[in-house]
């Protein structure tokens, strides 16, 4: 292996292994413990989970659109999954015999055809900072297809959702340098500027054509949304002191963009995670407190921004606050590209994987966010108003609202906790509900909420139940914690809970359950650990997508259960390709197309994979988006 590529996949692993460091120290009762004493409890939930909640929107459905009727399959979940010994080569994906699917924009696609050129995987070149802002980044993650609306006749009234064209937001988590730059540090703000601009959101349209199949088209409201993109604050930490610099900049950028999700009202919502890795120090750093529970260091995640972008130089005073900027969820208008991205400061700082949004009876929203790191926790946003009412009146229904914190109880019950500075043990520590917000982790720790395995992603089942993928841990201490009832003391496997809150989302009350531990897979056709991506479709399918070292020879794969048996029994749909993860996933109206991701693929080193180039060992790979159909035209997970 030559040290160029040796760099890549040692960049690759330092990156994971800095980026999960825990930084908790409140001491708050793990969830391991909580868990011993619920380990067997697998009908804690039946009663509730058997009623649906009065009026359940799904995030899938939640733009207004209308599902296509489809002809029941006697199995929810039938299609032939992939047996381990059908993944044979691992420098391409391995899928379902009853699928196929087609690759479309990896890294360095031009946003719109003819924006610039495209970036094919050329070991020895790399694209401009210029060409970067017009091409679909690194790091391909979460997403949402927006469909165009197709007006009827005039013997129809309204109009139906397409299932052939539509805007998709697409996240750009991140790139190593070694992979996105072709050396393991920046040597000018060129190179940073490069590396900021695989970063952010894509806005792409696309359309599916009869020969081609899936393709970019031309919109007025493609673009690239990055690093330095102009942004704007709302909610109630928007005028804070504390998101103002002395330097008097303007708020610029979204970065680390992880998991995400969409609202009842059409926009799009992406999640900042690790954006404390993009921050360094170029003089003498002595941390907060605060900084110190956010994770922030003198080397970052080795990016290097700071040595030529002083935004991110921790010991510039002049941008003292820059890093308040970042870790929020940030709403864009698919549908309208003159609108900037707005970072909505009611739904609290932290490392966001994902959301989900389900809406009441009354109209109101509940938002289900986890903190993807380990021994962090599980959060709830409810708005004030419904999000009609809301709308209407020129207002956005996640301004106001209110922010919660899980605390799992042993019995099978939980308890939401509200981030309010009402709150005497708050108001002893913050000045104003705006550093709350600001500084959720350490509120959330002064609350005694539940430390978890690394919430990742939310999804919201058919009867209203809150899936959340808990990726691993790895990191406990405390041996204690190992008993016959608890034996996941090392949990590098992960596991996915479940909850069902009271009073049709609204409540203060939960009731959870473990659905599924993956080590319980590992003697099974079915094995696969380490959940992360995670969707739930309208009918009681769920689509798991994994981010960790697979058992048995397998990569990161893509799984689907269905949640109306009483064992959960995953079903391989789709297995990556070497050293990649499996993430983001959405489709269109009808069910019939979907779109899921290839991160990361061979960690950027071309002697793992060269995808989606056909293996030469060389051709540097590119993160890019798999479009997956069933061959009989069926449901997609049938």
């Amino acid at each position: 292996m030559s040290k160029e590529i040796q760099s890549a996949v040692d960049n690759a692993q330092i990156h994971d292994e800095i980026e999960n460091v825990p930084s908790n120290t409140s001491g708050n009762r793990p969830f391991a413990s909580v868990l011993e004493a619920n380990m067997t409890r697998r009908k804690v939930m039946a009663g509730s989970l058997t009623v649906a909640a009065t009026s359940f929107l799904a995030p899938a459905a939640s733009a207004g659109w209308k599902w296509g009727h489809h002809k029941k399959h006697k199995e929810l979940v039938g299609f032939k999954p992939v047996a381990i010994s059908d993944v044979v080569d691992v420098s391409m994906p391995t899928i379902s015999d009853d699928y196929e699917y087609q690759v479309l924009i990896p890294w360095g696609t031009p946003i719109e055809p003819g924006a610039t050129e495209e970036y094919n995987g050329d070991p020895n070149t790399r694209p401009s900072a210029a060409q970067a802002a017009l091409q679909t980044g690194l790091g391909h993650d979460g997403m949402w297809f927006f469909p165009m609306d197709q007006r009827l006749g005039m013997s129809h009234k309204g109009y139906r959702m397409r299932n052939d064209a539509g805007m998709l937001c697409i996240n750009h988590e991140y790139g190593v340098n070694q992979h996105a730059l072709g050396k393991s540090m920046p040597e000018s703000l060129e190179d940073v500027r490069l590396s900021q601009n695989i970063h952010g959101v894509s806005v792409v349209k696309l359309k599916k054509t009869v020969r081609r199949g899936w393709k970019v088209a031309t919109s007025k409201n493609s673009r690239r949304i990055t690093a330095n993109t102009p942004v704007a604050f709302s909610g109630p930490a928007a005028a804070s002191p504390l998101l103002q610099n002395p330097n008097g900049n303007i708020a610029l950028g979204t970065i680390n963009n992880c998991g995400s999700g969409a609202t009842p009202w059409g926009t799009y919502l992406t999640c900042e995670e690790n954006f404390n890795g993009y921050f360094g120090a170029n003089g003498i750093f002595n941390p907060t407190e605060e900084q110190q529970r956010y994770g922030f260091s003198e080397t970052g995640f080795n990016y290097g921004w700071h040595l030529f972008d002083k935004r991110f130089d921790l010991t510039d005073e002049d941008y003292a606050n820059e890093q308040h900027r970042f870790g929020w969820i940030v709403e864009i208008d698919p549908f309208d590209g003159t609108q900037k991205p707005v970072k909505r400061t009611a739904l609290g700082r932290f490392k966001h994987e994902a959301i989900a949004i389900a809406e009441s009876g009354n109209g109101r929203i509940a938002a289900y966010m986890g903190d993807d790191q380990r021994f962090d926790y599980c959060y709830k946003y409810v708005s004030e108003k419904s999000w009609k009412a809301a709308i209407s009146q020129g207002e956005s229904p996640l301004d106001e609202g209110s922010l919660f914190v899980a605390k799992f109880n042993d019995d099978g019950t939980g308890e939401w906790m509200e981030l309010t500075i009402d709150n005497p043990v708050l108001a002893a520590r913050f000045d104003s509900q705006a550093e709350v917000l600001i500084y959720a982790r350490v509120a959330a720790d002064l609350l005694g909420a539940t430390p978890m395995d690394r919430p990742e992603w939310t999804t919201i089942g058919t009867s209203g139940e809150v899936f959340w993928t808990l990726t691993n841990n790895d990191r406990r201490t405390d041996p204690s914690q190992v008993n016959a009832a608890n034996p996941e003391f090392k949990n590098t496997d992960g596991h996915i809970i479940r909850t069902k809150d009271a009073d049709d989302h609204m409540g203060t009350g939960f009731t959870w359950d473990i659905y599924l531990l993956a080590s319980s897979t590992r003697d099974t056709e079915g094995v696969f650990t380490d959940p992360d991506a995670a969707w739930a479709d309208p009918y009681g399918r769920l689509f798991i997508g994994t981010d960790g070292g697979q058992p048995d020879g397998l990569q990161d794969q893509l799984v689907v259960f269905d949640t109306r048996s009483e064992t959960p029994e995953p079903k391989r749909l789709l297995v990556g390709v070497s050293s990649d993860e499996i993430t983001g996933f959405t489709v269109t109206p009808d069910q019939r197309t979907a779109f899921v991701n290839i991160q990361h693929p061979g960690n950027g080193s071309p002697e793992n994979t060269n995808f989606p180039a056909p293996f030469d060992g060389t051709t540097i790979p590119r993160d890019c988006t798999l479009v997956i159909t069933r061959k009989d035209g069926g449901i997609i997970g049938s």
